[in-house]
């Protein structure tokens, strides 16, 4: 036989919201990013963490000749399962998980595998967007910048 015990601590009314305090929440949304334990999960988690130190590094030189804030979100089957900001606008650069704190200039959607190719150097960056591999909206042509920014980060 099941026997409930209930154990509330005394409440004094000084300790939580008068009558009339409460305030209505609103329903709790699912998170945009998984937990961060889950991160190092996905193939191109040690990838984003290797270009966000060399952004630390050499933030300040980028900052300088790209002037532009990016955010990639990158996909599996058709849903956003990462989203990392590439920050080369303000201070000396940053690289963080999440959507961009600012508005981003230009912004990529692109499923994992095809991120992986073109930070690898094994897929051109025009050919893949002309193919319709990655979508890109914002200012497009400050792909191209990005696209350095890989490529400087790849000869390290």
């Amino acid at each position: 036989m099941w026997k409930r015990i209930d154990h509330q601590p005394k409440i004094k009314a000084v300790d939580g919201p008068q009558a009339g305090q409460f305030k209505e929440l609103g329903a709790a949304r699912e998170p945009a990013m998984p937990h961060p334990l889950e991160l190092s999960e996905f193939q191109s988690f040690p990838v984003f963490e290797d270009i966000s130190h060399h952004i630390k590094e050499v933030g300040a030189q980028l900052v300088k000749k790209v002037n532009a804030i990016f955010q990639l979100d990158i996909t599996k089957d058709g849903k956003t399962i990462l989203q990392w900001t590439i920050d080369l606008k303000n201070g000396s650069g940053d690289m963080y998980p999440g959507s961009a704190r600012l508005p981003a200039d230009t912004v990529f959607t692109i499923p994992e595998p095809v991120f992986m190719e073109l930070v690898l150097g094994k897929m051109n960056p025009q050919k893949a967007f002309l193919a319709g591999k990655f979508k890109v909206s914002g200012k497009v042509l400050l792909g191209q910048k990005l696209e350095r920014v890989f490529k400087d980060w790849a000869k390290f």
